[in-house]
């Protein structure tokens, strides 16, 4: 894992080109799978029944997409953070786009580049990153997002 980035609100705007690094690997369990089918009332059987997804397109099961981008968020707290601000907001997100199936037991980490800063109203800032989470040793990514936040003063 690369350090996290820790910075003040005033030094935010300098960022913009910056990238974070990679954030740790975290495996990916069919509990965690089962666990967002029951919360997301999503139990397609290419994600919550093993042995048949066995013999599916993936040749296991495989996570949703949604569990994979919801990661982003754990992953982007283990990159970046900025100290002194009374107010954080996922603002949302761009482009998204899930380019490869991650199979139950693989490994997922994410790597960020800020791409913009610009101001907001209210003493704010809204930052724009690119985030890209890898599934270790295969070629293509797992999801490709544009990130968007807001930090306020």
């Amino acid at each position: 894992m690369t350090a996290k980035t820790v910075v003040s609100f005033d030094e935010v705007a300098d960022l913009a080109g910056k990238d974070l690094g990679f954030s740790e690997w975290r495996e990916i369990t069919q509990d965690q799978v089962n666990l967002f089918a029951d919360a997301t009332d999503d139990h397609q059987w290419i994600h919550t029944d093993p042995e048949k997804a066995a013999s599916g397109p993936f040749g296991a099961p495989i996570a949703h997409g949604f569990l994979t981008l919801s990661l982003l968020i754990p992953m982007w707290g283990e990159l970046f953070d900025v100290s002194d601000v009374k107010t954080k907001v996922n603002y949302g997100l761009d482009k998204v786009r899930f380019t490869s199936p991650v199979k139950v037991g693989a490994r997922v980490r994410m790597t960020v580049t800020i791409t913009e800063v610009s101001e907001v109203k209210g003493n704010g800032l809204h930052l724009v990153a690119d985030a890209t989470i890898e599934i270790e040793g295969e070629e293509r990514p797992a999801v490709v997002a544009r990130f968007l936040n807001r930090f306020y003063k």
